[in-house]
């Protein structure tokens, strides 16, 4: 079986992430697959992938909104026997591409999120619903996200497929700490660290206010990049926490990070899944966690929930971890949890889905 996985590029990104650690997973028990991008940025997630020359990486070319995607994605549909297909606008191109291919080639499509401002959009709604039909099958990342589908598509119910994002666990448990001093951090420093991209869906805007209201002792480390970095450094500015905030950018040494760090925070205002809550659970580090929907489903059990956009809950939430005796029950935890979304799980799925009729 030929499969193509389509997405907008190999960026910085939960559903990113997922195409980079499936891929492999997939050759190894039999299948051909190979990765289209719309834009094909060398970032590290790319580079990772190639590296493993496991695939062939096809880059359509640097912008992921060009009409130009459709026709040059069409070509792509002969060759193979599914397309997997991850986010907007790449959700849309494949659908269309697929109208003008005369070859019936079987679509899939993941969607990655509870919300869609292009469904809850009179003006898009109706769009929405006829591409999402176009689909074979459509999977969902948890119930939430299903219930969402239903509720504003009409799809039914065997159209929608639930799978769980999953995480490679192994690389988790065997990636060792950083050290501290490299960060110029010392052994009484209390570190928090968030790692999300600075986007609107992801409000780092709250942990940063609840930075002020923490004792001095309390620093953190933002890792990520995107189009809201000038408002958040504005924002620590503002608050005189440059001296407490650390902006580390895009890394490709996260479960190490993490490890170094007292706490993880992932503080969103919407989310489909949460895949790096599990990766810092997985790391027996505590999490802390919006109590939004999706997100909420994967922490329960496990981490803690605070009051999505309320610095005063989640400073609360903060300063209970420093109780040793709830710290280490919280960690461990975590690390159970975590055990219930070993990547293996979910591509053991996935194949189940490729071989339906």
């Amino acid at each position: 079986m030929k499969i193509v996985q389509i997405i907008d590029s190999l960026a910085v990104g939960g559903a990113e992430k997922l195409v980079r650690e499936t891929v492999p997973l997939l050759v190894e028990k039999g299948y051909e697959v190979d990765v289209v991008l719309l834009n094909g940025l060398h970032t590290h997630l790319y580079r990772e992938l190639e590296a493993l020359n496991c695939c062939k990486i096809y880059s359509l070319g640097n912008s992921i909104y060009s009409p130009l995607n459709i026709i040059k994605l069409i070509p792509f549909l002969y060759r193979y026997d599914i397309a997997h297909v991850h986010l907007f606008p790449a959700q849309y191109f494949a659908v269309i591409a697929r109208i003008f291919c005369l070859k019936k080639i079987k679509l899939i499509f993941t969607e990655h999120n509870t919300s869609n401002r292009r469904l809850e959009s009179g003006k898009y709604k109706h769009i929405e619903k006829f591409i999402y039909a176009f689909y074979n099958k459509i999977i969902c990342i948890t119930e939430e996200v299903k219930k969402v589908l239903i509720e504003k598509t009409s799809l039914t119910e065997k159209k929608l497929k639930v799978v769980k994002n999953g995480v490679n666990l192994s690389n988790v448990v065997k990636s060792t700490a950083k050290n501290r001093k490299d960060f110029n951090y010392s052994e009484t420093d209390k570190l928090l660290i968030m790692v999300a991209g600075f986007r609107e869906q992801k409000d780092q805007d709250t942990v940063i206010r609840s930075l002020k209201l923490l004792p001095p002792q309390y620093k953190l480390l933002l890792v990520g990049d995107g189009e809201r970095k000038k408002i958040l450094k504005n924002l620590v500015n503002s608050l005189e926490l440059n001296n407490r905030v650390s902006f580390l950018g895009v890394r490709d040494d996260v479960y190490s990070l993490i490890k170094m760090c007292d706490i993880s925070i992932l503080s969103s205002h919407w989310e489909g899944f949460g895949l790096v809550a599990v990766e810092a659970m997985a790391s027996k580090v505590p999490l802390i966690a919006s109590n939004v929907d999706g997100l909420a489903q994967v922490v329960e059990g496990g981490g803690i929930l605070f009051e999505p956009k309320n610095e005063q809950d989640l400073v609360q939430k903060i300063l209970d971890l420093s109780k040793d005796e709830y710290y280490n029950e919280v960690a461990y935890r975590c690390f159970c949890k975590a055990a219930q979304f070993d990547i293996t799980f979910m591509v053991d799925r996935l194949i189940e889905i490729y071989n339906e009729n």
